[in-house]
């Protein structure tokens, strides 16, 4: 009945989206989304740092303990976004950075700026499930927030990110994930999926990204469950941590 349920509600909010599946169809949502999405995060990502803040300091304070032999940090930052994270890393560490998304070029530029005391390296566009362009081993850590929601394939990330990662080095997380099923919460998770799945760029409310961290391979892992401090009540179900190779 709950399915039944879930299914007609699904179709309700499909037919008040249609010209987004129409836009879709045709060929032009995916070129929309692009290029506004962007501009949407870089508004969104403001708010989302005010609330995490304190989370994002204490899940990052220990970055530093991975740096290399020189005692400088290199860290590749996955799905980078706007550069918001930039603000949390130590003082001289050299930043690289991917993300599929050609537009958010501008952004990064503008955070860098902003972030002298960082060593800026490159901005390669790239899909994490595939890193080529990283050499084996040549990262201390790999840094990837409210991004696994939106990849396709998270296993395949994952295995990338080992590769790129030099033994003993680490990678840092935080995301969101699916509610836990007997809640309301989740309820509504499933019932906006779709949609929310089209408007934001392939963004998942209903992964269980924990499951696939913990089949990984890391040999340690330290991930915490936590009911984020957000105004997106859908959005509030987070885990964070990090994957020592």
């Amino acid at each position: 009945m709950m399915a039944l349920t879930i299914s007609v509600l699904q179709l309700a909010v499909c037919i008040l989206a249609f010209p987004m599946y129409l836009l879709n169809f045709l060929g032009m949502w995916n070129w929309i989304c692009k290029k506004w999405f962007p501009h949407f995060l870089a508004k969104f990502i403001v708010i989302y740092n005010k609330q995490m803040a304190s989370k994002k300091r204490e899940l990052f304070s220990n970055l530093q303990e991975f740096a290399g032999p020189s005692g400088k940090l290199s860290l590749l930052e996955l799905g980078c976004g706007t550069g918001a994270n930039f603000k949390f890393y130590p003082p001289g560490c050299r930043v690289a950075c991917i993300d599929p998304n050609p537009n958010f070029e501008k952004f990064l530029v503008k955070s860098i700026a902003q972030n002298r005391h960082l060593q800026f390296e490159r901005f390669v566009v790239a899909a994490g499930e595939n890193m080529h362009q990283v050499a084996d081993g040549s990262m201390d850590v790999v840094v990837c927030t409210l991004v696994l929601c939106s990849v396709k394939n998270e296993k395949q990330i994952l295995q990338e990110v080992r590769r790129v990662l030099r033994p003993g080095g680490a990678f840092y997380f935080m995301e969101h994930v699916a509610a836990k099923h007997s809640t309301w919460n989740y309820f509504w998770q499933q019932v906006l999926n779709p949609v929310w799945y089209l408007l934001f760029d392939g963004c998942s409310l209903t992964r269980e990204s924990w499951k696939t961290l913990e089949q990984a391979g890391f040999s340690k892992l330290k991930l915490q469950h936590l009911q984020a401090p957000l105004s997106w009540k859908l959005m509030r179900p987070h885990i964070y941590g990090y994957a020592v190779k």
